[in-house]
């Protein structure tokens, strides 16, 4: 199969199933989501993955409807019935199916969603182009919530602008971006946003600053502002699909590239990890 979905229970290709007309994601975007890569019939992570997952659920009251263990024995059968080496497995849980109305019956039991495709990863040593706009999102950043108009619209402005992520700032003071995490490399140092209500808690992010630290690399988490990203020595995007990428431009001005060496080794330690975790030897699909 080249690409497999599923729903409460069934399985098909994406063209193949249907979904029922009153469940409360086509209404109110009324679900969470996480994503991770697989290789070789292993998922990359998958415990940091479920942990996130079953986090955002309990922060919105989302009954999912089996306990942890057994979603990720079904999310690695689901990955082995899809004909690629790397694959993208992406999972859902929306709060269930009822007649619509804001509120919501008490125990709800969720819906299970789940999407397989071959997905490879972007080339680590090509960089790429940002732009960046206010993030006027809501306050609950920290949840992976299918809410995700806004950062809809951003990816869409960036592609039409020929970039590849856009940064969000709060005022002066930068975030994320609209599909990923962002970091600086400055005078050795790497700093990240803290994992406050602002921003996702970036799996990826939280372990490329492992890498850091067994690099001996030093570590802070802390707000930065666009200035300082603008005058650091690297740029660092991290994302499940992305890993560890390197920012060569923002709003058509060259930024990073001063320290190339700094740069390789983290990404060299962050690929090592994914390879030795899924016996894959390269990123490639």
């Amino acid at each position: 199969m080249k690409a497999l979905a599923y729903y409460d229970g069934k399985i098909g290709t994406p063209e193949e199933l249907t979904i029922p007309f009153n469940d409360r994601v086509h209404f109110f975007g009324d679900g969470c989501y996480d994503a991770a890569m697989g290789g070789n019939g292993k998922i990359f992570l998958l415990e940091d993955h479920l942990d996130r997952f079953y986090t955002s659920a309990r922060q919105l009251d989302i009954h999912i409807p089996m306990e942890k263990e057994a979603l990720g024995q079904l999310l690695t059968e689901l990955l082995g019935k899809v004909d690629s080496r790397i694959s993208f497995v992406y999972w859902q849980v929306t709060r269930g199916v009822e007649e619509r109305n804001h509120t919501y019956s008490e125990g709800l039991p969720g819906k299970l969603w789940v999407y397989i495709c071959p997905k490879g990863f972007a080339d680590p040593g090509k960089p790429i182009r940002l732009n960046d706009r206010e993030d006027t999102r809501f306050f609950h950043c920290n949840v992976k919530s299918l809410n995700l108009l806004p950062s809809v619209m951003a990816a869409q402005s960036a592609k039409r602008d020929g970039c590849g992520e856009t940064i969000f700032h709060r005022g002066e003071i930068v975030t994320e971006c609209a599909h990923s995490n962002v970091s600086v490399l400055k005078d050795g140092v790497l700093y990240s946003h803290p994992n406050d209500e602002f921003i996702l808690r970036g799996i990826a992010k939280t372990h490329m600053i492992q890498a850091c630290y067994r690099l001996g690399i030093p570590v802070l988490e802390k707000p930065f502002s666009l200035d300082f990203l603008k005058n650091a020595d690297e740029v660092l995007v991290t994302s499940t699909t992305k890993l560890c990428l390197r920012a060569g431009e923002l709003n058509g001005q060259s930024i990073g590239g001063k320290a190339p060496e700094l740069l390789q080794a983290i990404q060299q330690e962050v690929i090592r990890e994914f390879c030795d975790d899924t016996g894959c030897a390269t990123l490639e699909g």
